[in-house]
């Protein structure tokens, strides 16, 4: 075999081609045929390379459709700067790329001039190993044509791992309500990418490194991305989490307690806050609120008013001095009790339950007795009665026909029932008198005689035993003394 007159030397990028593995992105590179001139002139017309298609260890290429090339000479030498000018390049059948001058004549190679074959796009063959690429020269001699062969290697290298996907990440980190997120990745289109979230997962299409939920999270969600090897099926897991501003939460259970400033409701937007000395109540307006609850248990309360819970329920307020009892108008209410247990009332009047109850009412000299249809006065009941005194107009006992005692300014007087002015009759087993007025003394008995006072003096009677009338009566004496 001739030597080549011309020096030929491979190049690629990258620098290690990989060998293209099924089921992934062809593995793609640039390989570049670097043609010098290290002797003499060389008068060259073609230049031919021929590259080893197929699966094996030994082929560069399964196609060489898919390359596509292109040539440049540059002249070093006949200017005083290099000239760069296009060479033609053309396939010729399935596994040969020709080259050729610009005239498609016999040009000049000169010493220190140098050419580059670019051949772009080669989809590497799947197989690791040394791919020979055969180049033929046709240059002129003294003698004639000559054609050479040189053999140019390039290194297929093992197809690595594919790089685990990287940066993980949302375009916000912190979203309004109702504002959605994209996440994006930097990875390998040979992943099969899934998303996993809270309560689902979502494939990624092929090709895409970008993803969106159908649904705005509404709380602090973490998303992870899945990245699978399709050959391997080895799995590589990036995280990223997204906060909510304003998170929406079903159940929320801690176990250390809350901070926060304020608890608001989502519809209806009752707020409570968290102060200093406690909690205030705010209802939607912003003024403040109500709690409703089945039951308080509490060491105390502060409030302006206790009401029930319609609007023309009784109210209680608390004023210095104590609590007033108002109706759901504003007037004063009643206070409904079994039992009251206190050191002391303060009160206008006090009523039985009915309105026709008797009430009691207490002008400054004491209390009045009243019925209770109107202001007429009342009855008192009671088994005993100690007092110091009683002013009354007169007594009476239990019943309507009972004798009464009337009080006229210059003593008392004893009367008959049944609403007469007739006297009556005191029984008594003695009477201790300063003095008595009285028209007659009469014993016990019907028969016994008696003692009337007139204008002269006394005059003594008894009465007949049969009935018929009366006579001088009799007084008997023990000693009669005069002075």
């Amino acid at each position: 075999m001739t030597l080549t007159a011309l020096t030929y030397t491979l190049l690629t990028d990258p620098t290690s081609l990989e060998a293209s593995v099924d089921g992934r992105s062809p593995s793609t590179g640039t390989v570049y045929l670097m043609v010098t001139n290290t002797g003499k002139t060389v008068p060259w017309v073609r230049i031919e390379v021929k590259v080893p298609v197929g699966d094996g260890a030994g082929h560069l290429t399964r196609d060489i459709g898919t390359i596509n090339p292109r040539g440049e000479y540059t002249d070093t030498q006949s200017g005083p700067q290099a000239d760069t000018e296009s060479v033609i390049v053309q396939p010729q059948g399935v596994d040969v790329f020709q080259v050729t001058t610009q005239s498609g004549r016999l040009e000049a190679f000169a010493p220190g001039d140098y050419m580059v074959l670019t051949l772009e796009n080669v989809t590497v063959a799947p197989s690791a190993g040394v791919a020979v690429l055969m180049v033929t020269e046709t240059i002129r001699t003294r003698r004639g044509w000559q054609v050479s062969d040189a053999a140019v290697p390039v290194v297929k290298a093992a197809a690595k791992e594919i790089p685990a996907p990287r940066d993980f990440r949302p375009d916000k980190a912190m979203l309004d309500t109702g504002e959605n997120v994209t996440l994006s990745w930097d990875g390998s289109g040979d992943f099969g990418y899934e998303i996993r979230f809270p309560g689902g997962h979502a494939a990624v299409a092929p090709g895409t490194r970008t993803w969106s939920p159908a649904d705005a999270p509404k709380r602090a969600t973490t998303y992870i991305l899945v990245a699978t090897d399709p050959t391997t099926q080895k799995q590589h897991f990036l995280t990223t989490t997204v906060q909510v501003r304003y998170p929406v939460l079903e159940t929320l259970t801690a176990t250390t307690g809350i901070d926060t400033p304020w608890v608001q409701g989502t519809a209806n937007k009752g707020r409570v806050t968290f102060t200093g000395t406690g909690v205030e109540i705010f209802g939607d307006s912003g003024g403040p609120g109500t709690v409703t609850a089945d039951r308080a248990d509490l060491n105390g309360v502060n409030t302006e008013w206790v009401q029930g819970r319609s609007t023309d329920d009784g109210k209680i307020t608390f004023p210095k001095d104590g609590l007033d009892v108002r109706q759901g108008s504003g007037a004063w209410g009643n206070v409904h009790a079994d039992k009251a247990d206190l050191n002391g009332v303060n009160t206008k009047w006090v009523q039985g339950r009915h309105a026709d109850d008797g009430w009691i009412s207490f002008p400054k000299e004491g209390l009045d007795v009243r019925k209770g249809a109107g202001h007429d006065w009342g009855t008192v009941f009671a088994d005993k009665a100690d007092l110091n005194g009683v002013n009354t107009e007169w007594v009476q006992g239990r019943s309507a026909d009972d004798g009464k005692i009337t009080f006229p300014k210059d003593g008392l007087k004893v009367m008959q029932a049944g609403g007469t002015t007739d006297l009556g009759t005191v029984w008594a087993t003695r009477a201790d008198f300063d003095n008595v007025y009285t028209r007659r003394v009469v014993g016990k008995g019907d028969l016994n005689g008696w003692i009337n006072f007139t204008h002269y003096g006394v005059n003594v009677f008894r009465h007949e035993e049969d009935g018929t009338g009366q006579r001088w009566g009799m007084i008997g004496l023990n000693k009669l003394s005069y002075h």
